[in-house]
């Protein structure tokens, strides 16, 4: 049976930064080092223009894994950063799960490093307790394509709804009308054809 269409709302979503670690962004190999941070950043950018509660969360710091990526703390420094000493699964760690139940959203947009772990884990635990979880596919990095296909389709099938952060914010923005150079600018600042859609837009207007 198809799954009905859940409108992401940004009244009712939250955000979900899972081990964007400096040690695990090293392990990414379905995208380019450059493409990938520019996704996560892009991502993190929507979250701030919408005002969405945002969770920072990352594994075994003082490991391999490594800190946080610096960027991610700067944007959002007062926002709830869950440092795991052992759990591989966030949802496991009570400070994770009190933080994400505090917001007081239903809808959870998620994406870390690595796919078929630190996303797959939580978002399907986050499924069974009633969550409608946003997987952001682009900001969410791996091994390699295989590995991350197989990932996606687990959550899919799980319920899951898969997404690129373009999509994210577009459907979190629903109307032009609302705000054209703001969010428009957002775009062009992570999309190069965007910036020249954009530029094409301003010389027109004038």
């Amino acid at each position: 049976m198809a799954t009905p269409y859940k409108r992401l709302d940004k009244n009712d979503a939250a955000v979900l930064l899972v081990d964007h670690q400096a040690g695990l962004l090293s392990l990414v190999r379905d995208f380019t080092p450059d493409e990938f941070k520019n996704n996560v950043l892009a991502l993190a950018d929507i979250a701030k223009f919408f005002n969405l509660p945002t969770i920072l969360t990352t594994s075994f710091e003082s490991g391999p894994n490594g800190p946080l990526v610096p960027e991610l703390k700067a944007m959002f420094p007062d926002a709830p950063y869950i440092a795991r000493h052992g759990n591989i699964n966030a949802w496991d760690n009570e400070d994770f799960v009190k933080a994400v139940r505090a917001t007081g959203k239903k809808q959870l947009i998620i994406a870390g490093v690595v796919t078929d772990v630190c996303v797959a884990f939580p978002t399907l635990s986050a499924l069974a307790e009633g969550y409608d979880v946003f997987v952001v596919t682009d900001a969410s990095g791996t091994f390699n394509p295989v590995v991350r296909d197989a990932a996606l389709n687990r959550m899919s099938q799980a319920g899951a709804q898969l997404m690129n952060w373009f999509a994210v914010g577009c459907e979190l923005h629903r109307d032009w009308r609302n705000d054209i150079e703001g969010f428009g600018g957002l775009l062009a600042g992570h999309l190069p054809a965007y910036a020249n859609l954009m530029q094409s837009f301003s010389s027109n207007a004038k």
